[in-house]
């Protein structure tokens, strides 16, 4: 005799009051330095987060590392005449609302918000961030602000190069003694096996498996994969972001 299963979880409705505050960070748009290519943010790695946040009753607002307009990698882009996204009908729904698409414009810059005013921050990844992210002590001040704060601090894919170097106020590694994750050496091989180039400037799990006393993990290529290490989260590539985001809201709803 089967058993009976049952499947429950809050999802706001229209009109209930905001459960919070959550800061989203999106790399400003660069030029890779390896390719020549333009790029900015990974759409998924926003649109899937910000559905989840929604859903769980939770206001967004989004910033960037030098504000102004916000751009998608275009790989990212489920109209892309490459065909790479244009599964992600997640992304293709919310590119069809004017609040989205007013939401990527004239963005504030990271150095104008208070963590005061949010409940938690998550960072977008996509391959700006290995240009804009890398060494920027700003995002460093601000996400280290949250993680001390005990907030819910989270990152994913390539965001999470800024793991590498933030430090706490005390002077040591924010990973240090902490588990976590981030774009995989096999992911990367992947890609720049696929263009037939080195697409990204360093490898993030290479260079944080040279890190003393933090322990860096990745699950089977391209799966959904994340990690809650108390208040730090972290997610392992553009198919991570829900699962990332669902971490957030668990620690808010604690």
């Amino acid at each position: 005799m089967e058993q009976v299963k049952e499947v429950n979880s809050y999802v706001h409705f229209h009109g209930a009051p905001s459960k919070g505050k959550i800061l989203m960070v999106a790399s400003s748009p660069s030029v890779s330095k390896q390719t020549n290519w333009p790029i900015g943010f990974w759409a998924a790695e926003l649109t899937h987060p910000l559905r989840v946040f929604q859903e769980a009753g939770y206001d967004v607002e989004l910033v960037s590392t030098e504000g102004g307009d916000l751009m998608m990698d275009a790989y990212s882009n489920p109209t892309d005449t490459s065909g790479y996204s244009a599964h992600d009908i997640i992304t293709l729904g919310y590119m069809q609302k004017t609040e989205f698409n007013e939401m990527l414009k004239n963005t504030k810059k990271i150095t104008s918000v208070d963590a005061k005013n949010y409940d938690a921050i998550f960072l977008v990844g996509g391959q700006g961030p290995m240009y804009t992210y890398k060494g920027n002590k700003d995002l460093e001040k601000l996400f280290v602000s949250f993680f001390e704060a005990n907030k819910p601090s989270a990152a994913v894919c390539h965001s999470t190069t800024l793991l590498l170097e933030a430090k706490k106020s005390n002077g040591e590694l924010l990973v240090k003694g902490k588990t976590w994750t981030g774009f995989a050496d096999a992911e990367e091989e992947f890609a720049d096996q696929a263009v037939g180039m080195k697409i990204q400037p360093y490898r993030i799990e290479e260079e944080a498996k040279k890190i003393a006393g933090t322990t860096f993990k990745v699950a089977a290529p391209f799966s959904s994969y994340a990690i809650q290490d108390g208040n730090l989260i972290t997610g392992q590539q553009q198919n991570s972001g829900s699962a990332a985001a669902e971490l957030v809201v668990r620690a808010l709803n604690r």
